[in-house]
């Protein structure tokens, strides 16, 4: 079994459907409102468990009403909180995301994930030193991803770099992930609009652009590579990005080829998109394996 430490962060998503986005000043009914378990990291980590792996999470939420439900679904889901911490008088992070037209628009409010700083990481060295993958992804300190860079880097343990929100990342960042997953907007940002054909190559076997239903592309040292996504019936697209960064790490901490895991990874994600919510569609691994 894969061991898998996510450092990221945890949330709860205040979740509207609507038949149409509002524009600047604008106000428009909707049709339902949900709260349910979010987060870039805790989507990674249940993604991550879901599909077979041994999760370790590393990250804080506050401690309200939603810490104590965000622990839960990390227990319900099989990952490890040992290392969540709730932080007295201090909010748990939320999401606030509107599905409208087929896509979704989201504000995230930080709040407790702030507080996963190089100081809280440094308590949980040796359980990134014993992972066979480290995720981590921008919804915590800029100086906290470096930091778990630097750590897996001294370990030499395998680390994704899910470039999400988007902001540009030191170079000694990029040099010591082994994979980076950037959406195509996320790669403009992170390479200061440069050509996506410039920077594929630059990171051959490491860069991976998603194009959403298109798939994933990448440049292998001699060509670029594109593997496809797959066909389904859309309900909600949140969290699909999560899922693919799970199912990647799950495959390539089991050794499968990068080609591979990215077909893997394709193929949860497009499952995840089938049902509402970002962890509610997360597929099992079963189901994976019987879709492809």
């Amino acid at each position: 079994m894969a061991k898998i430490t996510v450092v990221g962060s945890s949330s709860m998503d205040l979740v509207v459907t609507s038949s149409k986005r509002p524009g600047a000043g604008e106000t428009v009914l909707g049709d339902s409102f949900k709260t349910v378990p979010g987060g870039k990291g805790a989507n990674q980590a249940v993604a991550c468990a879901r599909l077979g792996a041994e999760v370790s999470m590393i990250g804080c939420v506050g401690d309200d009403h939603f810490g104590q439900a965000i622990l839960q679904n990390f227990r319900d889901n099989g990952v490890s909180v040992k290392h969540v911490e709730p932080v007295t008088g201090m909010e748990s992070g939320t999401a606030h995301i509107v599905l409208a037209e087929g896509d979704n628009s989201i504000v995230v409010v930080k709040a407790a994930n702030d507080c996963v700083t190089p100081a809280y990481i440094e308590k949980t060295e040796d359980v990134i030193k014993q992972s066979d993958m480290v995720l981590v992804q921008h919804e915590i300190p800029e100086e906290s991803v470096a930091y778990v860079s630097a750590l897996c880097a001294k370990h030499g343990v395998l680390l994704i770099l899910n470039p999400a929100p988007a902001r540009p990342v030191p170079e000694a960042v990029l040099e010591q992930a082994t994979y980076i997953t950037p959406n195509e907007h996320e790669a403009s940002i992170l390479f200061g609009g440069a050509p996506l054909e410039e920077s594929l190559r630059r990171y051959p076997n490491k860069l991976l652009i998603t194009e959403g239903k298109r798939g994933v592309r990448y440049y292998d040292g001699t060509k670029e590579v594109v593997i496809p996504g797959y066909e389904v019936e859309v309900v909600d697209t949140t969290g699909a990005g999560d899922t693919f960064n799970g199912a990647l790490a799950v495959a390539l901490a089991e050794g499968k080829s990068l080609a591979d895991s990215l077909k893997f990874a394709n193929r949860a994600a497009s499952l995840s998109v089938t049902k509402f919510g970002a962890q509610g569609g997360m597929p099992t691994r079963s189901l994976v394996e019987e879709s492809l």
